[in-house]
């Protein structure tokens, strides 16, 4: 099991990701696509590499406008493992 981050570790990280907002026990970063389908594309591939983590994000999905939330229940709030999903997920935004 992933240990919990501290709150200067919290802080650290989200300073060194882009996009990415603090809430509470998440991260939230909301990624925008010039088509619909190209958003549901990019929420297939974070599926795809949260099922193989099997580390699952809570996806919206707003026509264009794909909102990703990020925790670690298990921890009791945020680990390494969640932001390196969110490094993933960034660069599977970039490929899309």
């Amino acid at each position: 099991m992933a240990m919990r981050l501290s709150e200067a570790e919290i802080n650290e990280a989200v300073v060194e990701l882009t996009g990415w907002k603090l809430d509470g026990k998440f991260i939230v970063k909301k990624y925008r696509f010039r088509e619909f389908l190209k958003g549901v594309a990019f929420v297939n591939a974070v599926a795809e590499l949260s099922e193989e983590k099997n580390h699952h994000p809570f996806i919206a999905i707003d026509y264009k406008l794909v909102t990703l939330r990020i925790t670690s229940w298990n921890a009791g709030g945020l680990t390494d493992l969640d932001v390196a999903l969110a490094k993933n997920y960034d660069a599977i935004y970039e490929k899309i």
